[in-house]
């Protein structure tokens, strides 16, 4: 939730490296990024200060980033920012990691041709049988006719219709239930 989203534009500065893990796959490559401006003395774009950003990508991320990514090409990387700092004997140091959720390459820069990534098939699972959701039929009375539902039908008339009220609309329908 309290997590530093960051989206960055940039370029590859290592080539992907991919690893099957335990928890599945991760890659992992550096990000250059430079900031430009428009240096008003010399009337030209400039290049400032270049921040290096370690992503890591997971999963199906990983797989794609792998196949996908290479040395020098512009993307852009969505994720969440993470700042490490160490220290090593007498030195301190500090490092800006960026755990993907989204990379692309930088269309404003060149043009990159999508492919859908094809989802190997899952193992099929174990056959459960289907579960018996028909209600069972009555038994049959042993004289062998059927068992009547509601009210029994004598002759054309309906016992205790007229008791009821019902007319012969309302008779019949109470006889089929």
């Amino acid at each position: 939730m309290n997590e530093t989203n960051v989206c960055v534009v940039g370029n590859v500065a290592t080539r992907p490296a991919y690893r099957e893990l335990a928890t599945g796959p991760s890659a992992r490559f550096r990000l250059a990024v430079t900031a430009r401006y428009w240096d008003r003395e010399k009337n030209a774009w400039t290049d400032g200060h270049t921040n290096f950003f370690t992503v890591w990508a997971n999963r199906q991320l990983a797989v794609n980033v792998a196949a996908c990514v290479e040395v020098g090409q512009p993307v852009v990387v969505q994720g969440r920012l993470k700042v490490r700092t160490e220290v090593q004997g007498q030195q301190q140091w500090a490092s800006a990691d960026i755990d993907a959720v989204a990379i692309g390459h930088d269309l404003s820069r060149g043009m990159a041709f999508f492919q859908r990534a094809v989802k190997p098939e899952a193992p099929p699972a174990a056959a459960r049988p289907e579960p018996d959701w028909e209600t069972p039929r009555p038994a049959e009375p042993r004289d062998g006719q059927p068992e009547q539902h509601g009210r029994q039908r004598h002759g054309t008339h309906e016992q205790g219709a007229e008791e009821d009220g019902l007319a012969p609309q309302e008779q019949q329908a109470v006889a089929v239930t």
